[in-house]
Formats: structure tokens, C-alpha cells, sequence
């Protein structure tokens, strides 16, 4: 029996996220966006900004971005690397008592201020409860990371290449293929291109081979995927985790359901 692991959830075959951060107010418009597309995203927010008259109000953020994931972005945008651990476990942990507060739910992953990181960064975040963190080095691929502390985009929103990325998505054969773009909301405004990413948005909406999740989702699937158990001669497969996942076994989709143990050869 060939078994591969090449589906996200309902035996899709690739998947799509969005990243935007520090939770400017033009995020209001960029959420209405994704909503009416049915595109998920994840927005990593400077939880001391809340309300200031240019970024998000703890309400606006409760409501507005409902749909989607709530993310870590540290308390006030340091440079992670420029400052103490001791000042990053406070950045990281106030950011998150106060999102957490506002959500209703345990924050678990980030982006790096600037980009910012480094080893020992990273081994610091993981054990402030961070699970994964993007960078801002755009890949052009639509790859996994190998490491969900290194998670490199696909590309900005703002990447002259963006649409034929996307058909490129599209006929891609990679396995478990990702689009991942980023950005910051206040850009659209600057830069006057609020159509972009409508247009990007309503171009790659509603294709039944995509699922639209945000990072968490996404992080989620794979460790849930990367934990099944297998028997010796790969009949039976058991999966631990509290999240379902699909596989390929014999070339035909098969959902492995939270706790359930599956006989392939039946």
C-alpha cells in the first residue's frame, strides 16, 4: 500500500494564507475583504497600540476579526535581537495576556517586528508558548517550512509578480502546495492600490482544490498529520491529536478522525 501525505482537509490538495501585521485600522477594510472572498488571514497586532486612533480598538478586533486569527506582534515593536530576554518575555507575554483577553483564546504563534530574529530568539519564543513565527524573506515557492519558527512567505501583496504567482499556484503539483502572502494593511492607503488585492482576492477565491485557512489552521493540520501512527505494515493508522486529517493511501482520500484508529485495508 502507498501511503502519502499530500491532502489538507476535505482531501484539498493545496491551501492559502494571509499575514498582515501591527493592526493599523485599514485592517478593518482588508478583513471586509477577505470575508466577502472567503479568504482567511492572520493579523499579528502590537497589543499597546489598541485604540490609539490609528490602529484597531480591543471591540474592533473582537468583532471584525472574528473570522480570522488574532497573532502575537510583541506589546510595543522592538527589535527582538536589540533588546534583553528579559525585556522579550514581557514583550511577548503582555501582548498576549492582553490579545488573549480580548479573544478568548490562547495566542500561539507571531511574526518577527522587522523581521528581526535569531537562534537565540527563536529558542526563547518556543518556550514563551510561540509555535510559529513568520519572517519576512519571501520564497516565491509554495512550500512548507521545515521549521514553523522560520516560516517564509510566499511573497507581499505588493510583489510585481503576484497574479502569476497565483496561476503558477494553480498548476502547481507540488505536495501540500501553500500561498502565503504578507503585508501591512497601511499600505493599500499609501500606495493607493486598495484594488489589488480585491482583484487578487477575487481571482483566487472559490477554487474547490484550496483551502483558505489562517496560520494557526495551517500549523495545527501538519502537526496533526506529521503525528499519525502507523503499524508496522502501514494497514492501520491512529491519529492522537484532536484534529482531523486526510491521506492518501492507494491513491484515494482517506480521513483519519481525531482519535480514531483506521484500517486502510478495508
Amino acid at each position: 500500500m502507498t501511503i502519502k501525505f499530500d491532502l489538507y482537509p476535505e482531501g484539498k490538495h493545496k491551501a492559502m494564507t494571509f499575514s498582515y501585521d501591527d493592526g493599523r485600522e485599514y485592517d478593518l477594510r482588508l478583513a471586509r475583504i477577505f470575508d466577502f472572498s472567503g479568504i482567511k488571514g492572520t493579523f499579528h497586532l502590537n497589543a499597546s497600540f489598541l485604540g490609539d486612533g490609528k490602529h484597531l480598538t480591543a471591540d474592533e478586533v473582537k468583532t471584525a476579526l472574528a473570522a480570522h486569527e488574532v497573532s502575537c506582534h510583541t506589546y510595543t515593536h522592538p527589535f527582538p535581537t536589540a533588546i534583553p530576554p528579559e525585556m522579550l518575555t514581557e514583550e511577548i507575554m503582555t501582548d498576549r495576556r492582553v490579545l488573549e483577553k480580548i479573544c478568548g483564546y490562547p495566542i500561539r504563534g507571531m511574526s518577527y517586528p522587522y523581521g528581526d530574529y535569531n537562534d537565540a530568539v527563536i529558542a526563547q519564543l518556543k518556550m514563551l508558548g510561540m509555535r510559529y513565527s513568520r519572517t519576512t524573506k519571501a520564497t516565491e515557492k509554495f512550500s512548507l517550512p521545515a521549521d514553523f519558527m522560520l516560516w517564509h512567505p510566499t511573497c507581499h501583496h505588493s510583489n510585481p509578480h503576484l497574479f502569476e504567482l497565483l496561476e503558477k499556484f494553480r498548476k502547481t503539483t507540488t505536495k501540500l502546495a501553500l500561498f502565503y502572502i504578507w503585508g501591512h494593511s497601511y499600505e493599500f492607503p499609501r500606495d493607493d492600490n486598495w484594488a489589488l488585492i480585491e482583484k487578487f482576492c477575487t481571482a483566487a477565491a472559490d477554487d474547490p482544490d484550496v483551502w483558505y485557512a489562517t496560520n494557526i489552521e495551517i500549523y495545527d493540520y501538519v502537526m496533526a498529520l506529521r503525528a499519525l501512527s502507523f503499524s508496522a505494515d502501514c494497514t492501520m493508522v491512529y491519529n492522537p491529536t484532536a484534529t482531523d486529517v486526510w491521506i492518501s493511501a492507494d491513491g484515494a482520500p482517506v480521513r483519519i478522525a481525531a482519535g480514531a484508529t483506521v484500517h486502510l485495508n478495508t
